[in-house]
């Protein structure tokens, strides 16, 4: 049977993916997002195949309500969040803004209209900070050095609250370092799109730090199966999703270089630039993935450099793009 569903943050990278997957299995979609880093041309093959789309802000209460009253979806994908944590240091209240009382409005109104499960999409490394365990598992204490970090377990804690006080099936899907086509390197980006894009324009790439800071890569696609294995299963709480492998940024320098002469890129990337290390941001985050096995059956299958090859080909794509805008 198909399923009723409303996505958050919809028309984003990660988003949009997501929404694809859910159309082509003939759920019946529609997405919120008010375009402030996701691009309503992610959605363009899901609207065509039947996916609505509301330009709207998880913050306005009212609007939130206004569409849940009319679809009632039986399951809520909550991916809508403020995620540059640069921009929660230096403005926190924009960020719980969005993070806190925008989630608070979404499960209100998935609890007011009848949903039966929300996913709730949250943060591994950003909530974990400077963790004592390498992979982390989920009992792990919460110890965030940004504001990100802190909005999203909050947002957490509201999912947990629903749950036990009105009995709304929440699991919250703590991701790792996600990559893969539709992450604009111009935007919000992470390292991956953007060493693709320096990659693909010759120029040198920045590391902020030393460069031997770990992250755990974690591709879009297999995010995309996760969640719908969330939504499927009857587990609640917290689940980790990533590889379980650390990967240091200047390893993942070299990886983006031996993906690009692979897809015939005209040259390696130019020697790296340092700067200095970024405020708020973790040092070292690797993911414990075994609950996810055992409790959505779940395990990553994409090779970084598998992951890179499809990322360089769409960062390809959308600078050639960029360049035919700017032409016109």
């Amino acid at each position: 049977m198909p399923e009723v569903v409303i996505v958050t943050g919809g028309a984003g990278f990660i988003g949009s993916s997501l929404v694809d997957a859910l159309v082509a299995r003939g759920d019946l979609v529609t997405v919120i997002d008010n375009l402030s880093t996701g691009h309503e041309s992610n959605l363009k093959h899901a609207r065509a195949s039947g996916a609505a789309f509301v330009n709207a802000d998880i913050r306005d209460a009212g609007a939130v309500d206004g569409v849940f009253s009319r679809v009632s979806p039986s399951v809520v994908f909550h991916l809508a969040a403020q995620i540059d944590v640069r921009r929660s240091v230096i403005d926190p209240a924009h960020d719980a803004d969005v993070n806190v009382l925008g989630t608070v409005n979404v499960l209100s109104a998935a609890y007011r209209y009848g949903a039966r499960r929300v996913i709730n999409t949250s943060t591994g490394g950003a909530i974990y900070g400077a963790a004592d365990t390498i992979p982390t598992p989920e009992e792990a204490p919460a110890r965030p050095l940004a504001a990100y970090g802190t909005s999203k377990l909050c947002g957490e804690q509201y999912c947990d609250w629903f749950r036990r006080l009105h009995g709304l099936s929440t699991v919250t899907l703590r991701l790792a370092n996600v990559y893969g086509p539709r992450q604009d390197p111009l935007g919000e980006a992470g390292v991956v799109a953007i060493f693709c894009d320096q990659l693909l324009a010759g120029q040198a790439p920045t590391v902020f730090g030393t460069g031997a800071q770990t992250r755990d890569f974690v591709f879009v696609e297999d995010v995309v199966v996760a969640q719908l294995a969330a939504a499927s299963a009857t587990v609640e709480g917290i689940i980790n999703i990533g590889t379980g492998k650390a990967t240091t940024v200047l390893d993942l320098i070299g990886a983006v270089g031996r993906a690009g002469a692979e897809e015939g890129a005209p040259s390696m990337l130019a020697p790296t630039v340092f700067g200095e290390p970024r405020e708020g941001e973790v040092e070292h985050s690797c993911l414990a993935i075994g609950r996810a096995r055992d409790d959505l059956g779940f395990s990553a299958s994409t090779q970084l450099v598998d992951g890179l090859r499809q990322t360089l080909q769409w960062v390809g794509g959308h600078r050639a793009q960029r360049g035919a805008g700017a032409a016109d």
